[in-house]
C-alpha cells in the first residue's frame, strides 16, 4: 500500500504538523495530494483540540508547484475536468489562508509556483538559507491567477509583476526582503527557529487570534468573494488548455526552450 501524500500529526500542545509527502517529485502537486490537503486542512480547521498547524515537504524540497507530468495529462482533457482541478487548487490555497488558526510554513529546497501560494497563505513563513523561490507558471504558457491574491497580500503588486511577468528565481534573503518570507535561519534550523514563534502563539487566547486574523484580512481586502474566485478558476483552467501552454509543457517534458523564445 502506497503512503499518503499528504501526512499529519499533532502534539500534546495542540500543533499539528502537516506534511507535504511526494519527495520523490519534490512535492509537486497533483489532484490526489491537492485533495488530500484539502481534506486535513478541513479537518484541523474544526478540530478545537488543534492550535496550530505547521507545513513542511519531506525530502529534499518544500514544493516544487504542480506536476508538469499531471498537467500535460490534464490539458488534453475536456474543459470540465480542467475548470475541477483548478477550483481545487484554488480551494486548497483559499482554505489555508482563511483558516482561523495561526499556519507556520517551513521552507527548504525548492519553493516554486504552487509552493509560493502555499507560502503566501501562511501566517509566518520561516525559510532556510539554501531555500529558492519562483512564480514560474508563464514559463511554461500558464498562468498563476489562482495564487495572485495571497501573493499580492504577501509581496505587493510591483513584485508579483516582476516575477510572475519573468519567472526568475530568487533566494530566501531576496524573499525575505520582498515580504514572501519573515525569517531565514541556517540549514537545519527550521524547527529551531519555529519554537519560539509556536511558543508564543500557544500563549495567545485562541478566539482573539482567530478574530485578530479574521479582521486583519478584511481590513486588507485579502479575503476573496465568490466573484473573483470563479473568474481566477476559469482563466486559470483556460489557458492551460491553450496551444501556449502546450508548447511551453512540451519544451519542459523535451528539455528544450519553448518556441517563443528568441535569444
Amino acid at each position: 500500500m502506497s503512503e499518503p501524500v499528504v501526512l499529519c500529526a499533532t502534539d500534546a500542545r495542540g500543533v499539528a504538523t502537516v506534511t507535504l509527502n511526494r519527495p520523490a517529485l519534490n512535492n509537486a502537486y497533483n489532484a490526489d495530494l491537492l485533495q488530500s490537503l484539502i481534506e486535513t486542512c478541513e479537518a484541523l480547521a474544526a478540530d478545537d483540540g488543534v492550535r496550530i498547524v505547521v507545513i513542511r515537504g519531506n525530502g529534499p524540497h518544500f514544493q516544487a508547484g504542480a506536476d508538469l507530468v499531471w498537467l500535460r495529462q490534464l490539458a488534453a482533457m475536456d474543459a470540465a475536468t480542467n475548470h475541477a482541478a483548478s477550483t481545487a487548487t484554488a480551494q486548497a490555497m483559499r482554505g489555508l489562508n482563511e483558516m482561523a488558526k495561526p499556519t507556520i510554513a517551513l521552507v527548504h529546497g525548492y519553493c516554486v509556483g504552487g509552493g509560493t501560494g502555499i507560502v503566501a497563505s501562511c501566517d509566518i513563513v520561516i525559510a532556510e538559507r539554501g531555500a529558492n523561490f519562483a512564480v514560474s507558471e508563464a514559463r511554461w504558457g500558464m498562468a498563476a491567477t489562482i495564487i495572485f491574491p495571497q501573493l499580492v497580500a504577501a509581496m505587493g503588486i510591483r513584485n508579483v509583476r516582476r516575477y510572475a511577468l519573468s519567472g526568475e528565481p530568487f533566494d530566501a534573503r531576496r524573499a525575505e526582503v520582498l515580504g514572501l518570507v519573515h525569517e531565514v535561519c541556517q540549514p537545519g534550523q527550521l524547527d529551531a527557529s519555529a519554537a519560539p514563534i509556536i511558543d508564543a502563539l500557544l500563549k495567545i487566547g485562541p478566539q482573539a487570534q482567530a478574530l485578530s486574523k479574521l479582521s486583519a484580512l478584511r481590513c486588507a481586502d485579502a479575503i476573496i468573494d465568490d466573484a473573483l474566485f470563479s473568474r481566477l478558476v476559469d482563466e486559470h483552467a483556460t489557458k492551460r488548455r491553450s496551444a501556449e501552454a502546450a508548447e511551453g509543457l512540451a519544451s519542459f517534458a523535451e528539455k528544450r526552450e519553448a518556441a517563443w523564445y528568441r535569444p
